[in-house]
This record gives C-alpha cells, structure tokens and sequence, in this order.
C-alpha cells in the first residue's frame, strides 16, 4: 500500500566485544577487529537510530558486537517470526495444524498482500505461513494472528523475557490506528483503501508508539534467532525443521548472507510520513559455526533518501555477515 509504501514486506555509537573473546590466533584477533569496525560503521548510518547486534559461536570463541543493541526501534515485519512461532508450537499442542483451511477475503484483506491480495476463498495455513515469511503478506499475517490469536504471541515473547519486543492486534489494527483512528479501530478494507488516496480518519501517528507497533531491540531478535535455532523452543524435532524450513524463505537471506550460505530469518521494513524503517534478523549457519543477528536503522527524511538508505543499510551488513563468516 501507498501511503508512501506503507509496510513492505514488506548520537557516538560503540561497538563493545564480549570481554571473553578468546581470539586465539592473529587471524582470528584481527577478524575480531574488522568486525568490531564494520559494526560501528553500521551505526553511523543514522547515529542514534542505527543498531546491531551479532553473536559468532564456534568451539573455539564466542563473540559478540552490539551498537545501541538494547535501543527498542521500529522493525516492522521482522516481528512475524515470532507469530510463525506461535503458530508452530499451537501446532505441537494439537490446537491447530497445519492443513487447517482459513479464510482469505475482504474482511482480512490488508495492504501490503503481494500474495492474497483480491482473493477470496480459503487456504491451508502452511500457504498462508509460507507467504507470511517468504513475501511478508500482510493478509497472510492477519488470518495466522486471527487464527493463533495476537496475546498468545504476545505470552511467548514475555515467556522469553523480551521486554522491549511488540506485535499488532493486526497488520490491519496498525495500519488503522497510524491513520489516527482510535486504538482498536480497524477501518476495513474500504478505509484500507482510502488511505491510499489520502484520506485519513485523524491526525497520523508515529510508528513508534505503545499501542499499536512492530517494535524490538537488535538484542532481543538476534537472541530470539538464537534460542529457537538451538531447539530450545519446541518439543518436537520436526516443528523445528518447519521454522527453518519457512524461515528459510525469506528473501532478506539470500540478499543479506554470503552466496551459498544457509540463513534462517525475516526483514521489515515502514515508510509512513517522514519516518522509515529497514531491518534484518535471523541466523546463519556454517560447519561449526553459527551468527546470529539483526540489523536496524529507523530514520526520518524525504523518500528521495529511502534508496540510498536501502544500498547503504544492505553493503554494511553484508559486509558484517561477511566478515562473520570469515571469521
């Protein structure tokens, strides 16, 4: 949606290393180096609102670099791991499956839907979690969150001590409430699509707010990537092999990751007024060898400056990532 692109998907900074590096050779000391520079440099994309937060586990060390690592910001749909989680672990519990059939159609259609868009009719909900994660559908998003329901997401990500993390009622609820209408409005597709001409129900709000967001801390969603990969999440080794399996889809991975390196994650991404978000969180995986990561800038222009970001935010991670693999 177009109120310039709506969701797609859709200060000094310092660097700090753990104080337990154990960087035993001077390869591995100056690879520690180059990273802890990449990672400054990252910050610098917008001082103050630019934040990273890299873990590289091996047998041999255990690095961390962080940049405003616990700041909470604005990262837009890479929130919805959290609801292919929820959905997964309802799964485990036989409170829903994957082959259910949910609803697609006007009463859920949202903006920002590459996938379901106009369609109607019903779907299983592995498409519905496929398209969620590979192609950030926001109407995919709202039938997993009507179907899970947004405070069992909400418990998991308190469950983890994630205090800086929040969701939306509904991609739909967000969009809503930023247009100005009162919190738990939802406006409906026809009030959807009179945004995208303009026409807002009250004075537009800022996507950083406590009522209705995609919110988190570079901390909080590399951590995440962390801890479901290590299979400390679910019960059943087959529920993690599917979060990989969907997480694997996204397509920040491949453009954040080395070639032919395996990444599990999800990007996000906001234009709303002057205010601009990309992000990227996730893990990625080498023989011996796991980074886990986010990458955040939120920023306030003109859209003129929404591709220079873009370039910039995407050659500085991947040179972190990298560095990382390198490492």
């Amino acid at each position: 949606m177009n109120r310039r692109t709506l969701l797609r998907g859709a200060a000094a900074t310092l660097a700090v290393p753990l104080a337990d590096v154990r960087a035993g050779t001077p390869h591995a000391a100056k690879a520690t180096s180059a990273l802890q520079v990449a990672a400054e440099e990252f910050g610098r994309l917008s001082p103050g609102q630019a934040a990273v937060c890299l873990s590289v586990r091996d047998s041999h060390a255990a690095r961390t670099y962080r940049v405003l690592a616990d700041k909470p910001l604005f990262v837009g749909s890479a929130v919805k791991t959290f609801m292919l989680g929820q959905y997964l672990k309802e799964v485990e519990a036989g409170r829903l499956s994957e082959s259910t059939q949910l609803d697609v159609g006007p009463a859920i259609w949202s903006p920002g839907s590459p996938v379901f868009m106009h369609l109607q009719g019903t779907t299983a909900a592995t498409s519905l979690l496929e398209a969620m994660i590979a192609h950030s559908d926001n109407t995919a998003t709202d039938a997993i969150l009507k179907a899970v329901g947004p405070d069992r997401v909400r418990q998991l990500i308190a469950s983890l001590g994630y205090a800086h993390t929040r969701i939306p009622d509904s991609t739909r609820m967000l969009f809503s409430y930023l247009a100005g209408a009162p919190e738990g409005t939802d406006l409906g597709w026809d009030g959807m699509q009179k945004m995208a001409t303009g026409s807002m129900p009250g004075k537009p709000r800022d996507p950083m707010n406590e009522r209705q967001t995609m919110q988190s801390t570079a901390t909080e969603m590399s951590g995440w990537y962390e801890h479901v990969l290590a299979g400390k999440l679910f019960r059943k080794p087959e529920t993690l092999q599917e979060f990989k399996r969907i997480s694997a889809m996204a397509n920040a991975m491949p453009m954040m990751a080395p070639e032919d390196t395996p990444a599990y994650g999800k990007g996000g991404s906001i234009d709303w007024e002057d205010f601009h978000c990309f992000s990227v969180a996730g893990q990625m995986v080498q023989p011996g060898r796991r980074s886990s990561f986010c990458f955040i800038v939120n920023w306030r222009g003109s859209d003129d400056s929404v591709p220079r970001m873009m370039a910039d935010f995407k050659s500085r991670g991947q040179r972190i990532l990298r560095l990382a693999a390198q490492s």
